[in-house]
């Protein structure tokens, strides 16, 4: 949409709240890994076609992986030139250094430091060791066990190169070395970040961004109702979530048809769902877990998120976009959605609490919809005694800080936590591994917000991991999705669209089905706004 080749000017994002953490070896949420690629180059990455669709293309490498026989041995050849912004050449020991300070921390630092980003690379490394450098330019993976889809990996922002010099962690999250076309000219954390060029990125290298833009800006810590108003007033371009306007602006937008030249109503891949931690109180009773699934009133949580143009009631963990996703319903709702008020009492009353019990609720409170779809979730459950009362926090430290802490969870007795989620990589593997698998449970910045714990579940993503076939690895994410469900740890309560409003500026902005939003990768800044009338757009 409104195509541009003008290079220049400024590209202005704002946010709600901060940044996770610009250290990409600290990072969970989707946009910081969209707007990472700007700043650093991982050894693999996601090219957008402009017709809703996006490929894996080697970026910092020559190729994509050249794997073994076996699926355990996985070489990259990084391409010749590339430079850190103070014009040293990036080597495979700088990706090494990287992959080590995510991965294996303690091998870094002395200490066993817990970070926030993914925990593959240490599920399948053979250890420090399984990272070798024979040379300036390669680099080469060791694997405990076959994956067939390794590139995806490759693809995520811990393979960013780190200079060992310049790792003052913590404090890398703040600047982290550029190996990208921009460069962190200033960042004032919960205010504002800005970007300027690295001076020794080349266009030529660069399969995955343009780079157009000659200065990029990021308001930071600015409330939703006033996002929105900076995007409609021309003050912004790009809310940088992604996740859509407020209820409120959505109605307003919907009805002007001047303004819905500017609104996309993109699928995005995301479904938002809430988990119930299976050690905490009542909860470790599946019945308890399973009646709180039942009385969810998931038709209010949609109206909190704007209702029909915001989604559709979600009955899986897996969206449709995802392979391996099947149709099921384990725990029907109701034809409205409102919830089984009946089913419920009878799974409470198998729990041994007729009566109700309570528990609490997490949200983010700077997250409007996600907030008062917490609010909706509670009443719903008071319909059967269940006593909910939601607490607030904020987004920059949700994960890090607080519901990711699996000690701060049970120290507070949280035992529901709001959550949204998309495929790490667009794999059932990549959906479902850091939400389902009990290895991927962490100290700090853990996914598995219910402590799923299951034999049978860590066995068939191992076994989906290794096998190539497309039709068997999709049988066997379905069955983990279905195994999942019946836990009754994580309840997905919507399959996510979004309202999405650009500025009048924003040129080339394509959506990316890796990130589940734009491709901040390509987005620019044009002297115009698009001539022609918009729409929902229907990827």
């Amino acid at each position: 949409m409104n195509p541009s080749d003008r290079r220049g000017g400024t590209l202005r994002y704002v946010r709600t709240d901060d940044f996770d953490s610009l250290d990409p070896a600290d990072t969970y949420y989707a946009y910081t890994w969209n707007f990472i690629r700007l700043i650093g180059r991982p050894l693999v990455g996601y090219a957008t076609d402009g017709k809703g669709g996006s490929s894996l293309v080697p970026d910092l490498a020559e190729q994509l992986g050249h794997a073994s026989g076996d699926s355990r041995t996985w070489t990259y050849r990084l391409r010749e030139g590339i430079r850190f912004e103070d014009g040293t050449p990036v080597t495979s020991r700088d990706v090494k250094y990287a992959v080590l300070r995510a991965a294996y921390p303690e091998a870094v630092y002395g200490d066993p430091v817990t970070r926030g980003g993914p925990a593959y690379l240490r599920q399948y490394l053979t250890g420090p060791e399984g990272v070798e450098t024979p040379d300036d330019r390669t680099v080469v993976f060791h694997l405990r066990e076959p994956f067939a889809a390794f590139d995806y990996l490759a693809a995520l922002p811990t393979t960013i190169p780190v200079p060992r010099e310049h790792d003052d962690f913590p404090g890398y999250r703040r600047h982290p070395v550029s190996s990208g076309p921009y460069r962190i000219d200033s960042y004032t954390p919960g205010t504002e970040l800005v970007l300027g060029r690295n001076p020794h990125w080349a266009f030529a290298t660069d399969p995955v961004r343009t780079a157009l833009p000659d200065r990029i800006t990021v308001r930071l810590g600015v409330s939703g109702q006033e996002v929105d108003r900076m995007l409609v007033e021309g003050e912004a371009d790009i809310d940088l979530a992604g996740v859509g306007v407020q209820p409120g602006t959505q109605a307003r937008l919907l009805a002007d048809q001047d303004l819905m030249r500017q609104v996309d109503n993109p699928r995005t891949g995301f479904v938002w769902l809430y988990c119930i931690n299976r050690n905490i109180g009542p909860l470790a009773n599946i019945h308890a877990r399973r009646a709180v699934q039942y009385a969810t009133d998931k038709a209010s949580m949609l109206a909190a998120y704007g209702g029909g143009p915001a989604g559709e009631i979600a009955t899986t963990l897996l969206p449709s976009s995802v392979v391996g996703h099947e149709p099921f319903d384990r725990y029907p709702v109701g034809p409205g959605g409102t919830g089984d008020l009946e089913a419920a009492e009878r799974e409470l009353a198998l729990a041994g609490r007729p009566d109700g019990f309570a528990t609490r609720i997490a949200a983010r409170e700077d997250r409007t919809k996600e907030w008062n779809a917490a609010l909706a979730l509670s009443d719903g459950l008071a319909r059967v005694g269940i006593r909910a009362e939601v607490v607030p926090f904020t987004s920059g430290d949700y994960f890090t800080k607080a519901v990711g802490v699996p000690e701060f969870v049970r120290k507070h007795e949280i035992g529901i936590v709001m959550f949204g989620w998309a495929a790490d990589f667009p794999d059932g593997y990549g959906f479902l591994q850091q939400i389902a698998d009990s290895r991927a449970i962490k100290e700090t910045g853990n996914q598995n917000l219910g402590e799923l714990a299951s034999p049978r579940i860590d066995a068939l993503l191992d076994a989906g991991a290794a096998t190539r076939d497309e039709q068997e690895r999709a049988r066997i994410w379905a069955a983990v999705d279905r195994a999942a469900m019946d836990e009754a740890v994580m309840c997905p309560y919507m399959y996510v669209k979004s309202v999405v409003f650009r500025g009048a500026r924003a040129a080339n902005v394509v959506m990316s089905p890796a990130y589940g939003m734009y491709d901040y990768a390509v987005l620019s800044v044009a002297d115009t706004a698009p001539p022609a009338a918009g729409g929902a757009d229907g990827n």
